[in-house]
């Protein structure tokens, strides 16, 4: 038995091979979020010079109340130059402690479902929405995510990836700006609207956790996720 086959096996999802390469269907334009009422601006900043320059900033950042009861920011971690991005919610108490997105059981099935794609951790970069835990794990809030926005903006523009996997309905609500459930933004492509780079959602771990029957719809997210990278220019 192959890797792979190890990998789906982890799983717990029937192996396929993928097929040749069919025409992807392209979302159509993601919808905008009107701004919420009262709803703060996040501050101003110019962007980063360099890498160093944009952790800094994080670590620094005081452009919502999240800060407040922050014990450490969780920037970002991965291949600079990696071909997949992926992009969760928001740091946990575990991710909050280590300073690291994804890791516990979560992390663990993360881990799994890109060896299953293909990947070590180490070779994709994986960010959050937020830099900043929220209390008790809860939703981030429009002005919270608003905050962030330049630097997740930033970091995808410097990795300049040729897919981003947005993993679970948080991110991907946050990301693409549109109030759709996971199962309706799943199976298609979308874009980043500020860098056009192909967006692919699937559920997040924590979810197939709770829903083991959910892991075959994860695994065909994956296979289109690899279908529209092998077609990006190199």
């Amino acid at each position: 038995m192959g890797r792979r086959e190890q990998y789906l096996d982890r799983l717990g999802i029937v192996r396929w091979t993928l097929r040749d390469a069919t025409p992807v269907p392209e979302s159509a334009a993601p919808v905008e979020l009107p701004a919420q009422a009262g709803e703060a601006a996040p501050a101003a900043r110019a962007d980063a010079a360099s890498w160093d320059e944009l952790r800094a900033q994080v670590r620094d950042c005081t452009a919502c109340g999240l800060h407040a009861g922050r014990t450490q920011t969780v920037f970002g971690v991965g291949n600079v130059d990696a071909d997949w991005m992926i992009i969760g919610e928001a740091p946990g108490a575990e991710e909050e402690r280590q300073g690291e997105p994804f890791v516990g059981r979560a992390g663990k099935l993360l881990d799994a479902m890109l060896k299953a794609a293909g990947f070590d951790r180490e070779q994709v970069y994986i960010a959050n929405i937020l830099k900043c835990r929220p209390p008790n794990n809860r939703d981030p809030r429009p002005e919270e995510a608003a905050a962030c926005s330049g630097f997740l903006r930033q970091q995808i523009e410097r990795v300049a990836p040729k897919l981003i996997l947005c993993v679970g309905r948080i991110a991907a609500q946050n990301l693409l700006g549109t109030d759709a459930p996971a199962a309706k933004l799943r199976g298609r492509v979308h874009h980043h609207p500020d860098t056009g780079t192909p967006v692919v959602v699937t559920y997040h771990p924590a979810y197939l956790l709770r829903s083991p029957q959910e892991k075959r719809k994860a695994w065909e997210d994956l296979k289109l996720a690899l279908r529209v990278a092998a077609e990006q220019p190199q």
